[in-house]
């Protein structure tokens, strides 16, 4: 057994590299973690939006073609997917900005922070789904 810095053995061996299984997990460490999969699943909304884009440029029935694919029960679920993800992604942001100015570090307002991002991201995606469905005319 190696002697700490103290010169006295510690009273329990440490691991050698961290892991998730002696780590409990909280808001704060959720929601980095979903920061970062809402940031790699913007990729593949982004190529969706570019698909509609190129598909509006091109001719009419490739717009039909994938207004009918986005316009489909499985499309709107990913673009709510979309919608949240791009949404939970700003708040994540907004927190590490107010976090980057030196303030909420702490660990109970850090902890709000966290669950102010999901119940907010989860909120304003409702919003915004609402919002257009009565731009549109109805559901």
């Amino acid at each position: 057994m190696t002697k700490s810095a103290t010169g006295r053995a510690p009273l329990r061996p440490r691991p050698i590299s961290p892991h998730l299984q002696i780590y409990r997990l909280i808001p704060t460490m959720a929601m980095s973690i979903v920061h970062r999969i809402t940031g790699a699943a913007l990729y593949f909304g982004t190529l969706l939006v570019v698909w509609w884009l190129v598909a509006a440029a091109t001719s009419q029935a490739q717009f039909e073609l994938v207004n009918g694919i986005f316009g489909s029960w499985l499309g709107r679920l990913v673009l709510f997917g979309y919608t949240w993800a791009l949404i939970h992604h700003m708040l994540g942001g907004v927190r590490h900005l107010i976090w980057d100015t030196g303030h909420g570090l702490g660990k109970r307002t850090s902890t709000r922070l966290a669950w102010a991002t999901l119940i907010g991201s989860v909120t304003l995606t409702f919003i915004a789904w609402i919002a257009g469905y009565v731009a549109r005319g109805g559901f």
